[in-house]
């Protein structure tokens, strides 16, 4: 697939112009909570940060299941619902299963946010797009306003979690389509990459890159061949990058030479755009920071429920 190179700069201020509304009558915003739980957003922040002083590692998890939640059916907390009679939960899909977590965290955040507010008025939705921007935050990347509004679906879509969740093992043309597809571009594909600038990841996710392909450190190579054998070990874990419990540009330097943990983020240095942004980010923490805020806003607008679709879940695990 060829690309043409796209300016770093341009990039940044073309996203800044994007419109972030939902829909043109129930638009997301800002200060959704402002009039009728002014403290929702601070008793987010607080348990997030209690969480994360517990272990660094769930901040990753927050994240992932933001990102997890947006790409399968919009920002509707769909993954976090347990099966019922009628579905099947997203949680067993083949991208979530034994590897998505972070649930209780999310049910802690929901009794404080509720008891805070006095009712259930803060959906499940918006607990897991602020949640994922406390956990970056509180791992010392830096923050974003929230646009907030979302309602709850009432159902769970596994057959989309197992088609839309992109896996590791996508070349970069399957990526770009599939970031497509949630209207997401090229310059979002490799900014919300990033995000793998924390947490780790199972052996199952990159058993085939150490194994296969030719683009991976000889060196790399062997250590996680040691960690990740050809058959078993599947639950052992490697740090995404050598900082996992720190949000910084290691994730990028570490494409550059060949030492991406996973298939798709080497296939980031595949292509003259990816491969620009990949450098360019690598060398300027303040650029992929405000770019990945960006990309963050603009996904946590994919198909929100807003106005009278979707309900405020009393408990993010079941319908109400």
């Amino acid at each position: 697939m060829k690309m043409a190179p796209i300016k770093l700069g341009f990039l940044i201020v073309f996203a800044l112009a994007i419109t972030t509304s939902a829909d043109d009558d129930e638009p997301l915003c800002s200060d959704f909570y402002e009039k009728s739980c002014p403290q929702a957003l601070p008793t987010i922040k607080r348990v997030v940060e209690e969480a994360l002083h517990q272990e660094k590692r769930i901040g990753a998890s927050l994240l992932r299941l933001h990102f997890h939640d947006c790409f399968v059916h919009g920002c509707d907390a769909s993954i976090l619902l347990d099966s019922t009679p009628e579905f099947q939960s997203e949680k067993f899909a083949t991208p979530n299963n034994n590897s998505i977590r972070g649930f209780e965290v999310v049910d802690r955040i929901k009794s404080a946010v509720d008891e805070v507010c006095g009712a259930p008025v803060v959906s499940c939705a918006d607990i897991l797009a602020v949640a994922a921007r406390d956990s970056v935050v509180g791992l010392g990347g830096q923050s974003w306003e929230v646009l907030l509004g979302r309602r709850d679906s009432k159902s769970a879509y596994i057959d989309e979690a197992n088609s839309d969740i992109p896996p590791p093992f996508l070349d970069l043309p399957q990526l770009v389509v599939n970031f497509a597809n949630k209207g997401l571009d090229v310059n979002d594909l490799v900014v919300l990459s990033g995000g793998h600038t924390i947490g780790f990841s199972q052996c199952t996710a990159f058993r085939d890159h150490i194994y296969n392909d030719s683009n991976i450190d000889p060196g790399f190579r062997r250590q996680l061949q040691e960690l990740c054998p050809p058959s078993g070990g599947d639950a052992n874990l490697f740090p995404l990058d050598a900082t996992p419990a720190v949000t910084d540009t290691n994730y990028f330097s570490n494409i550059i030479v060949e030492k991406g943990l996973l298939h798709s983020d080497q296939e980031l240095f595949n292509s003259i755009e990816t491969k620009h942004l990949v450098i360019a980010f690598s060398q300027n923490l303040e650029a992929f920071s405000k770019a990945f805020a960006i990309s963050m806003v603009k996904m946590g607008n994919i198909m929100p429920l807003t106005g009278e679709n979707g309900q405020i879940r009393h408990n993010c695990r079941i319908v109400n």
